[in-house]
């Protein structure tokens, strides 16, 4: 019985079953297409992104258990982290100086101190009736999902900026009710404000006076003392998922490397380069 030739066309190929190729099919098939082989110092440089994210994150919880066990004064943190916002304000403004910017930009300011001034107390009373131990509990896996959807400057269905400063704000909002009145639930606010929303911009490397390595070794050293002072099995974990984040995990990626074998070929969903060429 003779058949009609086989094309690569599924209407042309009646005599044929549905999963029928001929040795011509796999001609096209490419291995490995378009792969970039990272080396590990580049690996650690996407990794350390990761790992500042988490300790800028540390940081936050360190401020809020600090005034949880009123060791430090909110009005303290509200005064030295606004300075710090202003002066790393100053340095983003510097190359796109413009007057009407900058007054919208403090109208913007003081229109989220005055209304989160005004809702504190509602905040700082939220979630009274939910035991502090779920509170911990659901703000440390809201801060896991933050992490999770962070935008590292790597583009992935995962990264949402959206997603990640909401998980941010949620989580600040638990915790705010833990503290002692509503001004302490403010100054939380702010400085999640300042922390989760300014600090993206400001720690950007187009505007920052120092390389990121320094910003992340800064950010490093601080979380490493006030942790010490805190807890010292918390000091040893943070040192160990550094280690681990830093130094393992960029080694096991560099050296799994060539074992990748991605394949291409014309099983491939079609892509139109140039809709003007439609008839």
């Amino acid at each position: 019985m003779s058949f009609k030739k086989w094309h690569k066309n599924l209407y042309e190929n009646h005599d044929y079953d549905d999963n029928y190729t001929d040795k011509t099919f796999l001609k096209d098939l490419k291995t490995n297409k378009n792969i970039k082989n990272i080396n590990f110092v580049v690996a650690t440089k996407y990794a350390t992104r990761l790992n500042q994210q988490i300790s800028i994150v540390i940081i936050f919880l360190i401020i809020f258990y600090k005034m949880y066990m009123n060791v430090l004064c909110p009005k303290i943190i509200l005064i030295n982290s606004s300075w710090i916002v202003i002066i790393g304000y100053m340095v983003y403004r510097k190359r796109n100086y413009n007057l009407n910017i900058i007054i919208d930009d403090i109208k913007t300011v003081l229109s989220v101190l005055i209304f989160g001034y005004l809702f504190s107390p509602i905040l700082h009373t939220l979630t009274n009736s939910i035991s502090t131990d779920k509170i911990f509990s659901t703000t440390f896996f809201i801060m896991f999902l933050h992490i999770i959807f962070y935008d590292y400057g790597i583009s992935s269905f995962i990264v949402s900026k959206t997603i990640s400063l909401n998980l941010a704000i949620f989580g600040t909002i638990c915790l705010a009710s833990r503290l002692s009145s509503s001004f302490h639930a403010f100054v939380l606010l702010v400085v999640s404000s300042e922390i989760f929303v300014l600090s993206p911009i400001l720690l950007n490397e187009k505007y920052i006076l120092f390389s990121s390595h320094f910003v992340f070794i800064v950010i490093v050293i601080i979380s490493v003392y006030n942790l010490y002072n805190i807890s010292l099995s918390l000091l040893i974990i943070y040192l160990l998922l550094l280690l681990f984040i830093n130094i393992i995990c960029p080694y096991i990626y560099v050296t799994q490397q060539k074992y990748k074998n991605n394949i291409h070929g014309p099983w491939d969903e079609a892509i139109v380069n140039d809709l003007d060429e439609i008839d």
